[in-house]
């Protein structure tokens, strides 16, 4: 598994919990977090596969860009 780190548009509390139940499901619950405070609006995700993050985060209505 890698860490993966995402650049997105989840701003606030209710962001993540629209959020939550995609991810949960995607990648397993306590495999992510959001940094709502970093201006990038940083995703840390543990997983394999960045594609299954970012159609996860777009199936919940969101935008996620991979950062190098």
């Amino acid at each position: 598994m890698d860490t993966l780190k995402f650049k997105t548009n989840i701003k606030c509390g209710g962001c993540i919990a629209t959020v939550t139940p995609f991810l949960n499901e995607a990648v397993g619950e306590g495999n992510w977090q959001v940094d709502t405070l970093d201006p990038k609006k940083v995703l840390t995700v543990e997983t394999s596969t960045a594609e299954v993050v970012k159609q996860a985060i777009e199936k919940a209505g969101y935008k996620a860009e991979q950062l190098n």
